[in-house]
Parts: structure tokens; C-alpha cells; sequence
């Protein structure tokens, strides 16, 4: 049984990416936190893997590293498979063997973009790119193993530091004045504190429990800000609440008039992920998109 006051060890990957970054400062209250960057544990390399969680022993793995270059996976699929479906395989083997509960981030591209309304976990899967096809190779290996496991799919995820569309818009945005920007991809801008932030909250709930509720309520939850909008939304709403003294002026565009690379991965035009299941089972609910834009921007300045 794993309930109690004990003090647990917190295996945190990825500790310098976006999200991860975020999770070493909201973790800090559950347990022992050791947080490692690929200089630390890499995860491309899997006999590294196994001697890390085994010299560790931890009752905790939150998997935050990943490959993330969307564009660049199309002609690196070896490295997309081997950092987001062999190393979180390995992952979940190891979390399965010590009785481990393990955290694991997927993607909105899981998903091709034909429906309608937002996405529930259990629609069917059916990516367009070799990072989504990379990333639901991930989520299906830590279902097979049979660990405790929660596999949390977030969209559009931007933050104070890293590379991401926030930081991308303020960099063009002081250098011209006009940017076009897809105006047909829908989605929810999720800030990695957000992310982070409930991550914490759902574990402080389950730390709580004993292993066969970890095993009880396992599987995929999204986890997204609430509210949506497009690419071009998400720039005018950077620029709206950003204190540039002057401000680019955003032009709506369709995808097929984006001027990026010809090799580009295709995205979904639907991103929308359902946050239905997450509150139920834990109670949480994200604030709107808005909202932690502004707080990420109070951050920024």
C-alpha cells in the first residue's frame, strides 16, 4: 500500500522543456523531486533508461521529454519513434516492474481533424504526421504494459521560455509589421503552467490512494485550456494584451496559403480536445485560454 506521509522520489524527464520546467517548481510539495535533463537521462538512449529508474526506484515517473519538432519529424522519424514511443515503452515496462505510477504527455495530433465538436479520449485515432503517428505509438506501448499509468493529451502548448508560437509571435511582431497567420486550424493555446499546475493537482489527489486506485482510474485524460480559437485568435490575442509599442498588424489565412516549407507536416484543422473527463474523475477544469495568456504575459514583462 502507498498511502501515507512517507516522502516519495519523483522521477521528472524533460526537466528543462516547457512543461517540465514548469512541473520541477509545482511538484516540489509531493515528494523528492529529481528532475533531469537529457545531460541527466537520455532518452534516446535505452539502456540508460533502465539503470536511471532502477538506481532511482521511484514511486513516481512524470515523462515530460519528448521530440517535438512537428516539421522535422517527417524526415527524422527514427528519432520521433525513438524519444516518444520506444523510450516512454521502456518507461512503462520499468513503472509496471517497481509498482509505479507514470505521467506521460500526448498531442491533439494523435487525431486527423475531421470532427465536428471537441474530441473525447475514446474517439478513434488517426494522425496525419509521423510526430502524431509517433506520439499515439507512445500512448499505445504504456497502455499494453499494463503500468499505472496517465497518459494526459494537451494541444497548442506555449510558455515563457522554450520554443513555441507565443515566443515566435513577439519575436516576428517586433520586426514587421504585418504577419499572416492560419485562420482555419481550431485549437485550445494551453500554457505549460496550466499544464503543470493540474498535473500536481491530480497526483496530490492520487498519492493519496493506494495502487489499485492508481490502476482504477489509468488511461488517457485531455487536458487543454478551456475555451478555443485559431492560430491567427491566438496571435491577435498575444498582441492584444502584449506592451509592444508598436503592434503588427495580423492578416487571416487559410493553410494552403502558408508559405512554410513544402515538406511541412499536414495538422488537423479540429484540435479540440473534451475536458469532460478530467472533471469528472478529478474535480479540475482549466481556466479559458485567455485568461492564462494574460497571467503568462504579466509573467513575460
Amino acid at each position: 500500500m502507498t498511502t501515507g506521509h512517507e516522502r516519495k522520489l519523483i522521477l521528472l524527464t524533460g526537466a528543462n522543456g516547457q512543461i517540465g520546467f514548469e512541473l520541477a517548481r509545482s511538484l516540489q510539495g509531493l515528494g523528492h523531486v529529481v528532475a533531469l535533463d537529457r545531460s541527466g537521462l537520455d532518452l534516446a538512449d535505452s539502456e540508460q533508461i533502465q539503470r536511471v529508474v532502477r538506481e532511482l526506484s521511484p514511486a513516481l515517473i512524470v515523462n515530460a521529454a519528448a521530440y517535438t519538432a512537428v516539421d522535422l519529424a517527417e524526415s527524422d522519424v527514427a528519432a520521433a519513434m525513438r524519444l516518444n514511443a520506444e523510450a516512454p515503452d521502456i518507461l512503462a515496462q520499468e513503472a509496471k516492474r517497481l509498482g509505479a505510477l507514470l505521467v506521460h504527455y500526448s498531442t491533439d495530433y494523435v487525431f486527423d481533424g475531421t470532427k465536428d465538436g471537441p474530441y473525447e479520449e475514446d474517439d478513434a485515432a488517426n494522425p496525419l504526421n509521423v510526430y502524431g503517428k509517433s506520439k499515439l505509438a507512445g500512448e499505445q506501448a504504456i497502455a499494453a504494459s499494463g503500468c499505472a499509468q496517465l497518459i494526459l493529451r494537451t494541444s497548442w502548448v506555449y510558455g515563457a521560455r522554450g520554443k513555441n508560437f507565443l515566443r515566435t509571435m513577439l519575436q516576428l511582431g517586433a520586426q514587421r509589421e504585418e504577419l499572416s497567420v492560419v485562420a482555419d486550424q481550431i485549437g485550445a493555446p494551453t500554457w505549460s503552467r496550466t499544464i503543470a499546475a493540474i498535473t500536481s493537482d491530480v497526483l496530490s489527489q492520487l498519492l493519496a490512494k493506494d495502487r489499485d486506485e492508481w490502476l482504477r482510474r489509468s488511461g488517457i485524460y485531455d487536458l487543454t485550456a478551456s475555451g478555443a480559437t485559431s492560430w491567427c485568435g491566438f496571435a491577435q490575442a498575444i498582441f492584444d494584451t502584449s506592451t509592444l509599442a508598436n503592434k503588427p498588424m495580423i492578416r487571416a489565412i487559410p493553410t494552403a496559403a502558408y508559405s512554410g516549407s513544402p515538406t511541412a507536416a499536414v495538422r488537423p484543422k479540429n484540435s479540440r480536445l473534451s475536458n469532460h473527463k478530467l472533471f469528472a474523475t478529478f474535480g479540475l477544469t482549466a481556466p479559458d485560454w485567455r485568461e492564462a495568456l494574460e497571467l503568462c504575459m504579466a509573467d513575460l514583462s
